[in-house]
């Protein structure tokens, strides 16, 4: 545990910075490294200035990178520029890429391991979501693990210092939606729910609001609660790490450092992870009761004949929902009545 500057200071979390008083420093850092385009020295003379004025901040870091399909590149050269201007910082970074179909883009990435602190290494098989980060946690050596996905955009210059100031075990930054044409559902599914993303929103229910894309947390409560590896298809894997946390009485911190989210599959794409997702959700019921709105939503209905004419809907019209949803013309009405139709009819068939 990293030490304290003051002790018994109402207000005070571990790091030994009253959480107003880390906000403040957070966002003037943030502000001042903004401006380190103007001046390439900058950002390494205000790492300099916080670290000798300034709160604590955690000294070691691994950062961790699931890969699949997409090009991790820019983010880890983003990551590492921020990291190395931040003094004393012991960081590392690894991508692991979970068996690619894109093969051409594994062989490129694997210039990662020629750049300074960084490791790649490629699997030949997708060993899902929740072992490729129990595979990373293994190999990662620092005592703080800063999760993301390979995707994410990092567009804020202060992000791994906000991490680095933040209290808790387990710190949660979020994301924020970027802008993509508005005939792509999985655009219009995000922006609808933007407004959950903030920290405000996320901290009323924080184990449910949780996501695997962009947080940080301690190396041993990942060793003592990994992800379960019996979550090998699409989806749900983070909502469960959410309630085994809640389980072990570990709180997460909800700050707003947000990873951006400006990359969005097709539509047909998106409707079929969205599937997928859904006979997950089946398989894993059990498990994720009262920590997903659909089970809650379909638990509710208490009326047979009513479970029995959304089934009868979905097998009738549900082919055409899903050429809807594929479309330019998509509707987050159609799209909300076709998961409640899908994930019924799971249930009655098994």
């Amino acid at each position: 545990m990293l030490p304290s500057r003051e002790s018994g200071c109402k207000g005070t979390n571990y790091l030994g910075v009253k959480s107003y008083e880390r906000g403040v420093i957070s966002s003037a850092l943030t502000f001042f490294m903004k401006q380190s385009a103007k001046n390439s020295q900058l950002p390494t003379l205000i790492s300099q200035l916080f670290c000798t004025f300034g709160p604590e901040m955690r000294k070691e870091l691994s950062i961790l990178i699931p890969m699949y399909n997409a090009d991790p590149r820019p983010t880890v050269k983003e990551l590492c520029r921020q990291a190395q201007t931040i003094k004393d910082l012991d960081f590392e970074l690894i991508v692991i890429d979970d068996g690619s179909t894109d093969k051409a883009l594994v062989e490129q990435c694997w210039e990662i391991s020629q750049w300074p602190n960084c490791r790649f290494m490629a699997l030949e098989e997708n060993i899902g979501r929740a072992r490729i980060r129990n595979l990373l946690c293994s190999m990662a050596r620092k005592e703080w693990l800063l999760y993301l996905d390979c995707d994410m955009t990092i567009f804020d210059p202060g992000f791994i210092i906000n991490y680095l100031l933040a209290g808790g075990d387990v710190v949660y930054g979020g994301y924020k939606v970027g802008e993509a044409p508005k005939n792509n559902l999985r655009y219009r599914y995000e922006k609808a729910n933007e407004h959950m993303h903030t920290a405000e929103q996320r901290r009323l229910r924080p184990y449910q609001h949780f996501h695997t894309a962009n947080f940080l947390v301690r190396r041993s409560i990942m060793v003592e609660h990994p992800f379960d590896e019996q979550f090998r298809t699409y989806g749900y894997e983070d909502v469960l790490f959410g309630k085994q946390l809640k389980q072990a009485g570990i709180n997460i911190t909800h700050i707003a450092n947000p990873a951006g989210f400006f990359t969005f599959e097709d539509n047909p794409h998106f409707v079929s992870k969205t599937e997928e997702g859904l006979r997950t959700l089946h398989d894993k019921r059990q498990q994720l009761r009262g920590y997903s709105q659909m089970l809650t939503a379909v638990e509710g209905i208490h009326i047979a004949p009513v479970r029995w004419l959304i089934c009868l809907w979905h097998w009738l019209f549900g082919w055409l929902e899903r050429r809807i949803l594929c479309s330019k013309h998509p509707s987050l009405r159609i799209f909300k009545l076709y998961k409640l139709g899908y994930f019924l009819t799971i249930a009655n068939k098994r």
